[in-house]
This record gives C-alpha cells, sequence and structure tokens, in this order.
C-alpha cells in the first residue's frame, strides 16, 4: 500500500475516507488485459477510487478488474440524463451493478443536466440507497445555482459529491463552486485534471518536475491533491501512468512552485461559466 500516515485523504460527509487521486476509465477498453491490470495495480497503490460511467462502456471492465479486490474497491457510476427520471434511473442502476458484477455502487451521480426535473432522479437516488443498491449518490456538471437546487430538495443534503471539469487550464471553480462545495462538506471530483495530456509539456512545468526530479503529470496532480476536498481521476490505462500518478502523493509543491503555475495558469477574478458537459 502506498499510504503513510501523512498521505492526505478525502473524507465524504458520511466520514468514508478515499485517496485524493482515483483512477478515470473514459476512452479506455481497448487494450483490456493492460488495463485491468493497471486498475488493480492502482487499488494496491491505495488509489481506491475508480470512476466509470453508463456512457463510458468500461463497467464491465471495472467490474472485472476488482472483482477480487471489491472491498477495497470505491466504484463511482453514473446515470446518462436521457435515463434519470424516476423508474429510468433505478433501472439504469440495475444494469450498471448487473455490469459491474456487484451488489453496491459507492457513489452513483448523475452525469449532467438533462430534461428530467432534479426531484425525480434525487427520489430515485434516495430509495436505491435505502435499497443498498447504492452507498451515496452525488451530482456532475452542476455549478452553483443547481448544487443550490440540489440541496433545497427533500434528502438534497444527502448529496455526497459533484464531479466537474478542473485543470490548470480550467480553473473556474475556484472563484465560486469550489469554496461553496468546502463550506457544505461536499468532495469535488475533478476529470480530465491533465487537460488531456496537452499540458504535459508545457514550459512551467517542465522546469519544476525538473526540480523536484519528477514529471509534469505529477506536478499536476500534485498541484491538485494539495487542496482539501478534492479527487483528481486522471485516465488509468497503464501500469507506467498509474504508477506514475501514484507517486504524485508524494511530491510537495512549494511556494515558489505554486507562484510560478499561478503566473503560468492564473486563477479566475471573476465568475466563469462550468465547462464540461
Amino acid at each position: 500500500m502506498l499510504h503513510s500516515n501523512s498521505t492526505p485523504y478525502v473524507c465524504f460527509p458520511d466520514g468514508r475516507q478515499v485517496c485524493p487521486i482515483g483512477q478515470g476509465t473514459y476512452q479506455m477498453g481497448r487494450h483490456r488485459k493492460e488495463e485491468i491490470q493497471a486498475l488493480r495495480r492502482g487499488i494496491d497503490l491505495g488509489m481506491n477510487v475508480i470512476d466509470t460511467a453508463e456512457m463510458y462502456d468500461t463497467e464491465d471492465l471495472v467490474g472485472e478488474a476488482v472483482r477480487h479486490c471489491r472491498e477495497q474497491a470505491f466504484i463511482v457510476s453514473k446515470v446518462l440524463p436521457g435515463n434519470a427520471g424516476y423508474e429510468g434511473t433505478k433501472r439504469a442502476c440495475e444494469r450498471s451493478l448487473r455490469r459491474l458484477g456487484t451488489d453496491y455502487i459507492d457513489l452513483y451521480l448523475l452525469h449532467w443536466i438533462g430534461r428530467y426535473p432534479f426531484s425525480e432522479t434525487v427520489r430515485a437516488f434516495t430509495e436505491l440507497q435505502q435499497e443498498g443498491k447504492i452507498v451515496r449518490w452525488g451530482m456532475s456538471n452542476l455549478d452553483v445555482k443547481d448544487m443550490e437546487h440540489i440541496l433545497a430538495l427533500p434528502k438534497g443534503t444527502a448529496c455526497a459529491a459533484n464531479q466537474v471539469l478542473y485543470n490548470l487550464k480550467e480553473r473556474g471553480i475556484e472563484f465560486d463552486l469550489l469554496p461553496w462545495s468546502r463550506r457544505h462538506g461536499i468532495p469535488i471530483m475533478a476529470y480530465t485534471p491533465l487537460g488531456e495530456g496537452r499540458l504535459r509539456h508545457h514550459k512551467t512545468l517542465a522546469e519544476i518536475a525538473r526540480r523536484h526530479d519528477a514529471t509534469p503529470t505529477q506536478v499536476m496532480l500534485a498541484w491538485m491533491t494539495r487542496q482539501p476536498g478534492i479527487i483528481a481521476t486522471p485516465k488509468a490505462g497503464s501500469l507506467v501512468h498509474v504508477e506514475e500518478n501514484a507517486r504524485s502523493l508524494d511530491l510537495t509543491l512549494t511556494e515558489e512552485d505554486l507562484h510560478e503555475i499561478d503566473q503560468a495558469f492564473p486563477a479566475p477574478t471573476q465568475k466563469i461559466p462550468l465547462a464540461g458537459w
């Protein structure tokens, strides 16, 4: 296991602790054997959050990867907006459970806003939780106004997470959504934390990485996970990438590093519409 006593954790409202670096599975499945090995290695290293969705077509892959270590894994899946009515959400969850080969999902999210009222989706989530089919539920791609709507619904305060686009090029959530989420004790899951790989060649990140005998990927993940309440979910398609991601937990950036990052990637000074779906 990677974790030492000094390794940070992210805590969900019910007290469950997870590693701040998870494993994403979007666009995986082309190299199944290698990807399953990578996911298992990630769990061995303590990166227990595995992020999937009915849209990704990777739930069966995740299920195979965790078959012999289900209790160590924290599985996140998502219902498509087009399925997110009351009955549709429950049926979608049943399908996801079958594909995952498990009897519960640790965190079940609405993938993005669709035509169904939030109240229908939350009602279904609440019943699925009561039935033991999901342990906790949350949202994805919701900004502050919509999150406030969720919390105002019956049982809405049980919302346990919000998954949004967040990386050095997309820092808009820092202006209002991130502070709001911290005030309400709701963790943020950051998808595309490496900017789809485009940022790996940035000269500032390369220089900071050189000073620490690290990689730009590790610098980006260390920058993100130094903040409380954030779980980054970089793609976990190979053993090399998984082990590189895990080592970022040992990297501590200096004030000089953080200043240089802010100069290259300025923090928002005003409200920016939520990026992503």
